[in-house]
């Protein structure tokens, strides 16, 4: 989801929402403690040099339970993220405590945003040896295909 989707959606909600990707609720006493941008510059493990560029939101919950952040002050805080850090409209990304700090994607169901899952990948999977996954065929298939092999039809 871009920063323009979340500004689009904020002004129609009464309840500001979290749900993890479980469907359980992000507790309503969290806080947004940080608005950013993300600038990565990297090396894949097949030597080629990469930008990402995201915006961050970290959303954390503590002890203070009588704290409710609402839809208009997120709306403010991503205004003002927006005027004092010069933010572009890129993909929003989530930070949120659990075991450790977990990264997740960002979507919106209707009623909620919804903390969705990252997977990590090799991205120069043709250059660092990867095999390429290899075609899934059907036994049943192959079984056929050998019943109707006869001597002499070159199929052996």
């Amino acid at each position: 989801m871009k920063l323009s989707e979340i500004k689009a959606v904020l002004p129609a909600l009464s309840e500001l929402q979290f749900l993890m990707p479980s469907g359980v609720k992000v507790p309503a006493h969290f806080h947004i403690t940080e608005v950013g941008q993300i600038n990565k510059k990297f090396i894949d493990c097949g030597g080629t040099v990469r930008e990402e560029k995201a915006i961050n939101f970290q959303l954390w919950e503590d002890g203070d339970f009588d704290h409710r952040l609402g839809a208009k002050k997120l709306l403010d805080i991503i205004s003002l993220s927006e005027r004092v850090l010069g933010l572009q409209d890129l993909e929003v990304e989530v930070e949120y405590q659990s075991d450790t700090i977990g990264k997740y994607g960002l979507d919106f169901n209707g009623e909620a945003f919804v903390l969705t899952t990252k997977m990590t990948d090799c991205l120069a999977k043709d250059k660092c040896g990867i095999p390429a996954a290899k075609p899934k065929v059907r036994l049943a298939t192959l079984a056929n295909e050998s019943a109707s092999c006869t001597p002499g039809s070159g199929c052996c």
